[in-house]
């Protein structure tokens, strides 16, 4: 009678644990940093109002081996039927640099969670990690503005999203992960809601779409939330996360949902009103309830405002926020805006999710002032006081952009180039000479000007200003390859004479003095000239066959006494010209180092002695010459057509390289064989079949074989077959395990890129018998596996009687059983015994493959 009642108060305390431990609904772990290493988590859990298990504190864990009892700050009754929200709140120095996965599991999660069968005996685990590094100046995480608790109905879409808006401007991402429980590992009997269509988390809004609930009750999803940053010089990292343990409470179909209008995502310049409207409507003409969350609306300045009355059948909000300077930020502000219906008996939800970008406004009174050969450019301080610098970007003539609503910076599409950058709010000024080597007179360079921001984001562009230099300067015109030559090569250089000086400044007489020099060596003088109008030069006794040449004109008063350097012009150098022979064809390409501007190319061939024909056009640097005789030596030249914009120049400025030569060979590899495997365990043979596209390759002399068993190294050579089509038979008596690919060879000699690499696995010829006789006859005595067996490297075998108890346990691939407990103790009796046996066998790429193998054992005496 006693052991009976014990039984029963062993019954009733199980019940009651279970009764009064099933409580947690839904929660998560959000942090921000207050200095240094010293940061703040706040836990919030939603849990069941009416279980007497309620928690004034919890053991949590800060991820860096410590642990503190955090007690509870607040309590919000009936934020649901029969739920309750609770806050805690704690502090903690972390000891230094490091990631930190923070957690706080409770006893249990409370009963009948439909996608999560024994909830009621599972814990409830949430972590979040924090990243401290001496690259991140500040981190906290971000702020969830919508609770983990939401309601749905059978047969509609249901909608949530977290809202989740990130103190410190860090991108967000979204995924879907598995509820966890017990040492925080993914539970077991977990399985995400079943649904009509589909069950998703969009990875970059954030909304979680259920299309749609099967089946009423209470569901439980998990979802990690990523921060994401850019650390200048490093890289994007995720530098840490928050994860969402939610409970959704589908009940049965009574009504529809209101519906949201579509809301575009916008952009907005800093300083500049955002007014909007949201219109609603309900299928049901029930009274709707419009609001908005996210972003926006905790900011420290000027937060976002939505107002809207509750209306019946329909109903309209009016978003509005003044921004200024302290919204600028690279990543998008979320919005949420929820339409809620008033239904008795279910409350339902619309959600839509829209992005908004505050961007900085464009530097403003931009202007460009020639000095010399260069153009120095100005604009005005940045509206906003955050802003770290100016990117200066470039193109030669106008194209008039004018950038979009959530157009930043400047896009490459426009024929921009950056150039320039400048740091420091109020350095607003840059002087552009080409990085030393100086603008061109002749040319209109036009520029935009973007303000830049700590987190990396871009202001809206400059309006475009343009600046060309005054012509005080010679224009070179001309670098033409006349001769082609390693000794006694010649190049006409010329240019056109500055016709704006100024006599005031530069009375005169004047001096030209060519330079010169080759490859990347120093500038030498060439020639000088004291008359304006003589503009042109052959340079002789030049290596053109090798080298190139790059020319300018260094240009000076000379008057008497005053006797000093104007400047210097751009630099232009010869173009030279490059032929890489290659099967039946040569493909040409040339270098071009010019102020002026190329528009196209003609490609001439050397028909006979000295005469060369046009052959083809080009407007890039490149032009293949095929369809030719391999072994023939084929002779080339280019000439460029080109101008700058001013009209007073020659135009248009023709030059040509130097002639350059080649003769095509058969150096391109043909294409690899396909390869097809088929392995016979009987014969213990490989059948390697093979078959080649002879459009890839007509001049296939053989194709290589090549193998690598099990538990080698390298591949070998194995055979050389003749055929574009084929077969061969491997016999590999040690085991047919291995890897096989082939490569092709043509008649010259050039081999293919190898096949695809093909693997056989090992037969499974290790068996057991199911019988043996220990009876000290020599026959049979000793239990062991069927001979032969190949590639097995070790197994775990044991054997138990029909109790289940032990009798034996070996891990010698030959077993070796001698029909005695342990192989030393008591003789096992005649009978069935059962064993396990877990093979571990050598795969094709050396790893070990593991197989189980169970089954009787009659042991006969």
């Amino acid at each position: 009678m006693r052991q009976l009642k014990l039984f029963f108060l062993f019954c009733f305390c199980i019940i009651s644990s279970s009764v009064f431990a099933t409580h947690n609904r839904a929660g998560e772990i959000t942090y921000r940093k207050i200095s240094n290493l010293y940061y703040e988590i706040k836990i919030v859990t939603y849990t069941k109002s009416s279980s007497p298990a309620d928690r004034p504190e919890l053991e949590f864990w800060w991820g860096d081996g410590t642990r503190d009892t955090i007690p509870r700050q607040s309590i919000t009754p009936n934020v649901g039927p029969d739920i309750q929200k609770n806050i805690y709140v704690g502090t903690h120095t972390y000891p230094g640099s490091g990631s930190y996965t923070m957690y706080f599991l409770d006893e249990n999660r409370n009963a009948d969670v439909v996608n999560m069968p024994g909830s009621v005996n599972i814990p409830f685990y949430v972590e979040t990690k924090l990243v401290i590094s001496p690259a991140i100046t500040s981190n906290s995480s971000p702020n969830l503005l919508q609770p983990p608790i939401d309601n749905g109905a059978v047969g509609q879409i249901f909608l949530h999203n977290p809202n989740a808006f990130d103190p410190d401007g860090d991108s967000l991402s979204y995924e879907l992960v598995s509820c966890k429980g017990t040492g925080g590992q993914p539970i077991p009997t977990f399985s995400y809601p079943a649904a009509n269509n589909s069950f998703s988390l969009d990875a970059v809004t954030g909304d979680l779409v259920w299309d749609s609930p099967l089946t009423i009750g209470e569901y439980n999803v998990a979802m990690i939330i990523r921060e994401w940053r850019n650390i200048p010089g490093i890289g994007t990292f995720n530098i840490g996360y928050v994860t969402r343990d939610m409970q959704i409470t589908i009940y049965p179909p009574v009504n529809q949902p209101p519906i949201i209008a579509a809301i575009n995502d916008t952009c907005v310049e800093a300083g500049t009103n955002l007014n909007f409207t949201v219109f609603v409507t309900e299928p049901n003409n029930e009274l709707i309830t419009l609001s908005a969350s996210g972003g926006p609306f905790v900011t420290n300045n000027n937060p976002a405002t939505f107002t809207s009355t509750p209306t019946v059948g329909t109903n309209n909000g009016t978003f509005n926020w003044n921004t200024d300077c302290s919204h600028v930020r690279k990543s998008k502000y979320t919005v949420v805006f929820k339409a809620i219906d008033n239904n008795t008996n279910v409350q339902l939800v619309d959600l839509e999710t829209m992005f908004i970008t505050v961007v900085g406004p464009s530097p403003k009174n931009p202007y460009a002032t020639p000095l010399g050969n260069s153009l120095v450019l100005n604009w005005d301080t940045s509206l906003c006081s955050q802003a770290i610098g100016y990117k200066i970007y470039r193109r030669q003539g106008s194209y008039g952009f004018t950038p979009s609503q959530c157009e930043t910076g400047v896009p490459a599409y426009t024929g921009y180039s950056l150039i320039g950058q400048t740091n420091g709010l109020y350095n607003t000024t840059l002087t552009d000479d080409n990085n030393g080597t100086g603008l061109a007179p002749a040319v209109q360079y036009c520029y935009m000007v973007i303000a830049i921001y700590p987190d990396g984001a871009e202001s809206y562009a400059s309006i475009e200003f343009c600046g060309t230099l005054i012509r005080d300067l010679p224009i070179i015109t001309n670098v033409d390859v006349n001769t082609t030559s390693n000794i006694s090569g010649a190049i006409y250089v010329a240019w056109g004479k500055p016709t704006n000086l100024d006599f005031t400044q530069t009375p005169g007489p004047f001096k030209y003095v060519l330079q010169r020099k080759s490859g990347n060596g120093v500038f030498t003088d060439v020639v000088s000239k004291t008359d304006l109008n003589d503009t042109t030069f052959t340079d002789t006794g030049l290596n053109t066959l090798d080298s190139t040449y790059t020319y300018r004109i260094a240009f000076s008063n000379e008057t008497p006494g005053n006797t000093f350097l104007i400047g210097n012009t751009q630099q232009a150098t010869s173009m030279y010209l490059r032929v890489t022979p290659s099967d039946e064809q040569n493909t040409l390409n040339w270098s071009v180092n010019v102020p002026w501007n190329n528009s196209n190319y003609e490609i001439y061939r050397e028909f006979s002695p000295g005469v060369f024909n046009l052959i083809g056009s080009s407007y890039s640097n490149s032009y293949t010459d095929d369809s030719l005789t391999n072994g023939v030596e084929y002779c080339y030249y280019v000439k460029s057509y080109g101008s700058y914009l001013d009209t007073g120049l020659v135009n248009p400025i023709i030059n040509k390289s130097q002639i350059g030569c080649a003769t095509p060979l058969d150096n391109v590899s043909p294409c690899p064989p396909t390869i097809t495997l088929n392995g016979n365990c009987l014969n213990l043979t490989d059948t390697i079949n093979w078959n080649y596209d002879a459009t890839c390759g007509s001049d296939i002399e053989k194709v290589n074989l090549y193998f690598k068993g099990a538990r080698e190294n390298g591949y070998t050579l194995i055979a050389s077959e003749s055929g574009l089509t084929g077969s061969f038979i491997y016999n590999n008596p040690v085991s047919i395990a291995g890897c096989y690919y082939l490569t092709a060879v043509d008649t010259t000699g050039n081999i293919s890129l190898t096949s695809d690499t093909l693997c056989i696995d090992p037969c499974p010829t290790y068996e057991l018998p199911n019988v043996f006789t220990p009876n000290s006859d020599n026959i049979n005595d000793l239990y062991h596996p069927i001979f032969p067996y190949r590639d097995v490297q070790d197994i775990a075998f044991k054997v138990f009687n029909r109790w289940g108890a032990l009798m034996f346990e070996t891990t010698d691939i030959d077993i070796n059983w001698n029909g005695k407990k342990n192989n030393n103790g008591e003789e096992a009796p005649a009978g069935v015994y059962f064993f396990i046996c877990t093979v571990y066998e050598t795969s094709a790429n050396g790893e070990l493959l593991p197989r189980n193998i169970n089954g009787t054992i009659e042991l006969i005496r």
